[in-house]
């Protein structure tokens, strides 16, 4: 990305405000709404400038600095923007505390994504010159097009032997819409069908309606006729090797909902609960394993494994001692074998199925889940998660308390 020398962002902050540039004063009020709307708008360049945009934190309209104390508070509440799932797909952005005209400020570098349209919190934001405001439909088009000829991800990548009929128009229109969007914006309704999944990234585009990879993991009907190794097996073993008795299997398939809600299941089922009336005041109710914690670790294999050159499924083994959760793929981009777990340190090889899982509400905020599961693993009393990373694959595991 490209970083911006002090004199260009001096030079930056004395001109007129236009649609790469965003001055605000401080980050209390309704700033913080604002500022997602600013980096939502810098990362969808409807003007096409390919530049990246800067939001200043600490600069009055005209430039000049407001005084706001730059404290490491500030710039982290301000960082979280990248990552607290309201913009979708994740803005490509860089905050730093730069001293400009004598004055310290918030410095907040937004480069245009390779995936437009970008939404914050439904709505699609755009800016011309100095206006800020949603995107009109044409404005829509033009977005889709330029994603059309960018590097795109694999999950974005079409599958040209799917069409439209493999896609459901009803998972899309009664689930998936009424959370991608706001409701206000649906009920302009002024947008063909293809149109609203060309903005959802689940087409190639209105000229070339192919489904995406992603479009067939969120509302394919038979997601696995095009990609053999989107499921997750289970297995259930009576016993402390692969070789012992299997008393439990299921190969878990279908859209990415029904998937994931029928492995929850499967792991529920399989998590009983007892109960304890004796050794406390209060009855106690326990689990070998705490439930957010196996479903953070799935969420996470299901995230981030590879769905590309490999028919490899997610595999669960359940086993007397232990839960192994194996996800296709090694660490990816930032997540090298060294960090892996680190917090703070996290990349996405597929970002558009972290925006469908966020759409579906299996996701509330990112970065978190493993974080989740070793809270949830200490509270329960068991042992923290065991990870093994290989270029092949990412193997979680989770052991019962004992």
């Amino acid at each position: 990305m490209k970083r911006y020398t002090d004199l260009e962002l001096e030079q930056l902050l004395d001109s007129t405000e236009t649609d790469r540039v965003e001055r605000k004063r401080s980050f209390k009020g309704d700033t913080p709404t604002k500022a997602r709307q600013a980096v939502c708008a810098f990362a969808n360049d409807l003007s096409n400038h390919n530049e990246p945009g800067v939001l200043f934190i600490g600069a009055e309209d005209n430039g000049t600095p407001s005084h706001e104390r730059i404290t490491d508070e500030l710039l982290r509440s301000i960082a979280e923007m990248k990552t607290d799932g309201k913009i979708l797909p994740f803005p490509a952005m860089v905050v730093e505390k730069r001293t400009l005209k004598n004055t310290e400020m918030a410095v907040v570098t937004v480069q245009p994504s390779d995936m437009p349209p970008v939404k914050y919190d439904g709505r699609i934001w755009v800016r011309t010159g100095p206006r800020r405001g949603t995107a009109s439909t044409q404005d829509e088009r033009i977005l889709n097009e330029k994603r059309r000829y960018k590097n795109l991800p694999f999950d974005l990548q079409p599958v040209p032997t799917a069409n439209l009929n493999d896609l459901s128009k009803s998972i899309f229109e009664n689930d998936f819409l009424p959370q991608a969007f706001a409701s206000d914006i649906l009920e302009a309704n002024d947008r063909t069908y293809e149109e609203r999944l060309a903005s959802c990234r689940l087409i190639n585009g209105i000229e070339d309606p192919i489904p995406t990879l992603i479009g067939l993991l969120a509302i394919g009907k038979s997601p696995q006729d095009f990609l053999p190794g989107a499921h997750i097996q289970f297995l259930r073993i009576n016993g402390f090797e692969l070789a012992d008795p299997v008393v439990d299997e299921e190969s878990i398939g279908g859209g990415i909902v029904e998937m994931l809600r029928r492995a929850e299941e499967k792991l529920k089922a399989h998590n009983r609960t007892s109960v304890d009336i004796t050794s406390q005041p209060t009855h106690q109710i326990t689990s070998p394993y705490p439930q957010a914690a196996l479903q953070q670790i799935l969420y996470n294999a299901v995230l981030h494994r590879t769905y590309e050159s490999t028919n490899a499924p997610i595999r669960v083994y359940w086993f007397n001692d232990r839960v192994e959760i194996n996800s296709p793929g090694g660490p990816y981009g930032n997540v090298t074998p060294e960090n892996f777990g680190q917090p703070g340190i996290t990349d996405y090889r597929n970002p558009n199925l972290a925006m469908v899982l966020k759409t579906f509400g299996f996701v509330q905020a990112f970065g978190r889940g493993i974080a989740t599961a070793r809270r949830s693993m200490q509270d329960n009393g068991n042992p923290p998660p065991v990870f093994e990373t290989s270029p092949s694959a990412i193997v979680c595991t989770l052991r019962a308390k004992t």
